[in-house]
C-alpha cells in the first residue's frame, strides 16, 4: 500500500478513520526549525470535523502530539513523527454498511484488491488520513516561510454552480477565514453556504473548486522530465480523497487559446530576471518555476455519502437500496482548503531540498 511520497522531504501517513488514531511521519526535515505544536495545531484546526454547521458534525479535537525528531523546540533533522488521537468514532453506525458496497466509495475496489476493507469509516480511504498530510504540511510551511519566504493559500472557488471572482495576487488568509465557506468573496460565500445547507436538507452533496497560490518560489524548482513541478503537484492533489480534477495556470482554458493569446511575455524584473506580463502558465514553464506566482485549481466531487436512497449491491451480489446513516459533509470543500494548501506544500518543501542539493546549498 502506498503510503509514502517524496524524495528528500519524505512523508508517510499511518492509521485508519475508525483505530485508535491517524499521523504522520516527517522524514528530511532540516536540523535547528523551531517546531512545536503551535506551529501544527492551526492547520489541524481548519481541517477538524464539527467546525461550523457546513460540515460533518463528528467531534474531534484533533490536538497533534509530536512523539519524535523535536527536542527543545527545535528539530533534529530526524524523523518527525506526528499522532492524533481518534475520540469520537461511532462505529456502529456502519453496521448497516457491512455487506454493501456504498456507491462511488472505495468499498469494493479495496476489497477487490486486498480481499478485505474496514468498513467503519472508510479505513485508509476516509478524508481523517489527510490529518497526517495537514500536520506534514504545517511543517514544511514554516519551514518554507521561514527558510525562502514562501506562502500557500487556498480558497474556496466555486461550490456547485456558484462562481467566485477573487484576485489571487491580493487575496489574504483573513479574507479566506471570514467565512466558514473559506469563500473570500461575501457575495458568493452567502450563496454557497445557501446551496450547502439545501443539499443537506435534500439528503444530497455538492461539489467544487479549490483554488491555491504560492507565492514567492523561486525560479528553477522542478526535476524535468518525469518530476516536472506540476506533476509532482498533480499527483500530490489527486491523491487527496474526492478530487476529480486538476489544472494549473490557465489550465484547460489554453486548449481554446492560441498562441498569441496564451504566451506570457518576458519583461526585464527589478532583480535584473525576467518576469512576465500575463500567467498563462501558472508560475511554471517546463516543469519549472518560473519566479511567478503558481496558480492552479482542484475539483472536488460531491460527498459520496448521502441519505437519500441508492441502487448498490451486498457482498453476495443481491441488489439493495442504501439509504446511508452517520456523520458526513454534504460538502468536502470548507476542510478541503487546508489540505490542498498542505499537499502543495509538501512537493514544494521537497523541491527546495531537491534544488538545494543540486545547487550545493546547505538548506539551513
Amino acid at each position: 500500500m502506498s503510503s509514502s511520497t517524496g524524495t528528500l522531504f519524505r512523508v508517510t501517513t499511518f492509521g485508519e478513520s475508525h483505530g485508535g488514531g491517524v499521523g504522520v511521519v516527517v522524514d528530511g526535515c532540516p536540523p535547528r526549525l523551531e517546531l512545536s505544536d503551535a506551529d501544527i495545531q492551526p492547520d489541524l484546526d481548519r481541517r477538524r470535523p464539527g467546525q461550523s454547521r457546513l460540515v460533518t458534525q463528528r467531534d474531534e479535537t484533533d490536538r497533534v502530539e509530536i512523539l519524535s525528531g523535536v527536542t527543545d523546540g527545535l528539530t533534529l533533522g530526524s524523523p518527525i513523527a506526528m499522532l492524533v488521537r481518534n475520540q469520537d468514532h461511532r462505529s456502529g453506525a456502519y453496521d448497516h454498511m457491512a455487506d454493501i458496497y456504498r456507491p462511488s466509495h472505495a468499498d469494493w475496489t479495496t476489497e477487490a484488491k486486498y480481499g478485505i476493507r474496514a468498513v467503519a469509516g472508510g479505513g485508509r480511504a476516509s478524508a481523517r488520513e489527510t490529518i497526517g498530510r495537514v500536520a506534514a504540511g504545517a511543517v514544511a510551511r514554516k519551514l518554507l516561510a521561514e527558510r525562502v519566504g514562501v506562502e500557500v493559500l487556498a480558497w474556496v472557488s466555486q461550490v456547485h454552480d456558484v462562481v467566485a471572482d477573487v484576485d489571487p495576487s491580493s487575496v489574504t488568509v483573513d479574507e479566506v477565514e471570514a467565512d466558514p465557506t473559506r469563500c473570500p468573496s461575501t457575495e458568493a460565500a452567502s450563496a454557497m453556504t445557501a446551496a450547502i445547507e439545501q443539499a443537506r436538507r435534500d439528503g444530497d452533496s455538492l461539489g467544487g473548486v479549490v483554488t491555491c497560490v504560492a507565492r514567492g518560489v523561486p525560479a528553477g524548482w522542478g526535476e524535468p522530465v518525469f518530476d516536472k513541478l506540476e506533476a509532482d503537484l498533480a499527483k500530490a492533489l489527486m491523491s487527496l480523497p474526492a478530487s476529480k480534477g486538476f489544472e494549473v495556470g490557465s489550465g484547460f482554458g489554453a486548449a481554446s487559446m492560441t498562441g498569441r493569446v496564451h504566451n506570457d511575455p518576458f519583461v526585464p524584473g527589478p532583480d535584473g530576471r525576467p518576469r512576465t506580463t500575463s500567467n498563462h502558465s501558472g508560475g511554471i514553464q517546463g516543469g519549472m518555476s518560473n519566479g511567478e506566482d503558481i496558480l492552479l485549481r482542484v475539483a472536488f466531487k460531491p460527498t459520496a455519502t448521502i441519505s437519500s436512497p441508492q441502487q448498490t449491491v451486498t457482498r453476495a451480489g443481491e441488489a439493495v437500496t442504501l439509504e446511508a446513516k452517520g456523520r458526513h459533509d454534504p460538502c468536502v470543500l470548507p476542510r478541503a482548503v487546508p489540505i490542498v494548501e498542505a499537499a502543495v506544500l509538501m512537493v514544494l518543501a521537497d523541491h527546495w531540498l531537491r534544488q538545494a542539493a543540486l545547487e550545493g546549498a546547505a538548506p539551513r
